[in-house]
C-alpha cells in the first residue's frame, strides 16, 4: 500500500496554516519505503502460499504495496501517482518479491516481526494519507476515508487478485480497518479544532499502530451481527 509520506506532513491546509513537519523529507522518504517493502512482504508471501510464478508474486508484491495510494492520489488528482514518478516506489516491492522468491521460509518464520512493521505502516500511511487528502479540497469525512483507503487499498486488491474474501471483510481476522479508522478520525478531528501538529500527528499514528499489535496480540474481532442465526457452515480456516 503506498504512500507518500514525503510531503505528507509539509502539505499546507487552506486558509488554516501550515501543517508541522513531523520528519525530516528524508526520513519520511525512508519510512515510506519500508511500509511499502512490508506491504510487499504479505502480497509476495500470499502469492507463494498460492503457488503463483514468479511474475504472479512480483504483481501480487507491487499491488499490496502500490494500491491504496494510487487509489488515493487518482480520487484526489495527484497525478501522476508516486507510484509513477519515484523509481523507488516501484523497485522496493520488487526487492520484496525476490527476497520471498528466493527465501520465503526464512521469510515466514520471521512472519510476527513483519506483522509489527506491518502495523506501523498501517498507522503512517492512515495519517498521511488523510492529510494528502485535506490538502487536496476534501472535505474531513472523505479525507479520513481516503486515508483508511490508503492503508487498507492495497491489501484488498490483493486478496481480490488472490481470489480470496478479502482479510478486511472476515469477522475471523484480527481487527484491520479498525486502528486505520481511528488514526484517520483522529487526524480530521485535530484539523477540525485546528490542533494538527507533529506531536497531534504522531499521537494519531502511535494511537493506530498500538491498536493493532494489542488487536494481533488479544485477537480483537468485530462484532456479527445481533442475534445472528444461519444454517450455512463456517470455515474459519478457508
Amino acid at each position: 500500500m503506498c504512500l507518500l509520506m514525503q510531503g505528507a506532513c509539509q502539505l499546507v491546509r487552506k486558509n488554516v496554516g501550515v501543517i508541522p513537519q513531523l520528519f525530516s523529507p528524508s526520513v519520511q522518504h525512508a519510512l515510506d519505503l519500508i511500509g511499502i517493502f512490508v506491504f510487499a512482504i504479505s502480497g509476495a508471501l500470499l502469492a507463494v502460499r498460492k503457488n503463483f510464478d514468479v511474475f504472479g508474486i512480483a504483481v501480487l508484491a507491487e499491488v499490496t504495496a502500490l494500491g491504496g495510494g494510487l487509489l488515493r492520489d487518482l480520487v484526489i488528482g495527484a497525478v501522476p501517482p508516486a507510484a509513477f514518478t519515484d523509481l523507488g516506489y516501484f523497485l522496493t516491492p520488487l526487492l520484496a518479491a525476490l527476497l520471498v522468491i528466493f527465501l520465503h521460509p526464512e521469510v515466514e518464520r520471521i512472519q510476527n516481526a513483519v506483522n509489527v512493521f506491518d502495523a506501523a505502516g498501517l498507522g503512517l500511511f492512515c495519517v498521511a494519507g488523510t492529510v494528502k487528502a485535506y490538502d487536496y479540497g476534501l472535505g474531513l469525512t472523505a479525507s479520513a476515508v481516503l486515508g483508511l483507503a490508503t492503508a487498507v487499498g492495497g491489501g484488498v486488491l490483493r486478496d481480490v487478485l488472490a481470489n480470496e474474501v478479502p482479510s478486511l471483510l472476515r469477522w475471523d481476522r484480527d481487527l484491520y480497518a479498525v486502528p486505520a479508522i481511528v488514526g484517520s478520525t483522529m487526524v480530521v478531528v485535530c484539523i477540525r479544532y485546528d490542533a494538527l501538529s507533529g506531536l497531534t500527528t504522531a499521537l494519531a499514528v502511535v494511537t493506530a499502530f498500538v491498536l493493532r499489535l494489542l488487536a494481533m496480540r488479544y485477537h480483537w474481532r468485530a462484532p456479527r451481527a445481533w442475534n445472528r442465526r444461519s444454517t450455512v457452515r463456517e470455515d474459519v480456516n478457508a
